[in-house]
């Protein structure tokens, strides 16, 4: 019967089965909660470069760098004339120090955080993750946390290296730690802020240019504005009038530093502080509608993809 087939085709009874060697896996598995600290962890080094190019560790390296050599001056500073300003601080308090560099600080969070949201929507990426296991909102929680982690650390190792440097070189224990849980507390709330915003924007948009713009824009820009509308209503005169506090409200930045500075009676070099205890109410419903709103923002973009 062979002998009627095809050229080239052999009989049926000479066919052969290959164990090629897949099998079940039968390992553990972790589950949601592995799979979102492994993004969170994953996301954070993303943050600082880590994992990735030596292009991409510059940034955040410089600024991390620039930070923590400024409070390193400060500190050499404040201790080589501490007979002469006759002080228990350092010239630069805690608070002061993230105000005076908050720059800096807003350059990190619009370069990096379309780092972690942007790269995941131009690569087509972010429909894997939700695959499976992790949900939409394991997703946005990892990215957020990553994000304000990142930003935690950024602007509180300079905050470390003050503190070290002042216990160290003699200044007074107590009235030190007070100041520095000031800026602990300026800090945290100034890290979850700048986060929520940079990623809600981040996250508009796969390219990574635009969001660095929109992130600069957004925080420079309203500062801008807000600093404008101040002098406008009288914020330049000898004896401001406190109707013109208001206008912070007009920019992030300047409302969380202006709510806080009257919250915890911190003394900065500007005119940046919420009008009464009324206007610290408000600040912070402000602050914290920006927050939970960008948030919520994220979690809604999410749900489209």
């Amino acid at each position: 019967m062979s002998e009627h087939l095809p050229p080239g085709t052999a009989p049926a009874d000479t066919g052969v089965i290959h164990n090629i060697g897949y099998r079940s896996y039968q390992g553990p598995r972790l589950g949601r909660g592995y799979a979102t600290r492994s993004l969170f962890v994953q996301s954070l080094r993303a943050a600082y470069g880590l994992g990735r190019s030596g292009k991409s560790k510059v940034l955040p390296m410089l600024v991390a760098a620039g930070l923590a050599a400024a409070a390193l001056v400060i500190v050499a500073i404040g201790l080589f004339l501490q007979d002469t300003l006759a002080t228990d601080l350092l010239p630069v308090d805690y608070a002061q120090f993230l105000s005076g560099f908050g720059v800096l600080v807003q350059i990190f969070v619009a370069a990096q955080s379309p780092v972690l949201m942007s790269r995941d929507l131009r690569h087509h990426t972010v429909p894997l993750y939700f695959s499976r296991p992790i949900t939409r909102g394991d997703y946005v929680r990892a990215k957020f946390a990553a994000m304000t982690a990142a930003m935690l650390l950024m602007t509180v190792t300079p905050l470390l290296v003050l503190y070290l440097g002042s216990i160290l070189g003699g200044l007074p224990l107590g009235k030190n730690t007070g100041h520095f849980l000031q800026g602990l507390a300026v800090a945290l709330v100034t890290s979850v802020l700048y986060a929520a915003l940079g990623l809600a924007i981040a996250a508009l948009t796969p390219r990574r240019g635009f969001g660095v713009a929109a992130i600069m824009g957004l925080l420079l820009v309203s500062s801008v504005i807000a600093t404008i509308v101040y002098v406008l209503i009288g914020g330049n005169r000898i004896d401001p009038p406190e109707s013109a506090h208001w206008a912070f409200l007009l920019s992030p930045s300047s409302a969380v530093e202006a709510m806080l500075n009257q919250l915890l009676d911190i003394k900065t070099a500007g005119p940046l502080t919420a009008p009464g205890g009324i206007g610290v109410v408000v600040f912070a419903l402000v602050v914290a509608a920006m927050i939970a709103g960008s948030y919520w923002a994220l979690l809604r973009r999410y749900r489209k993809i």
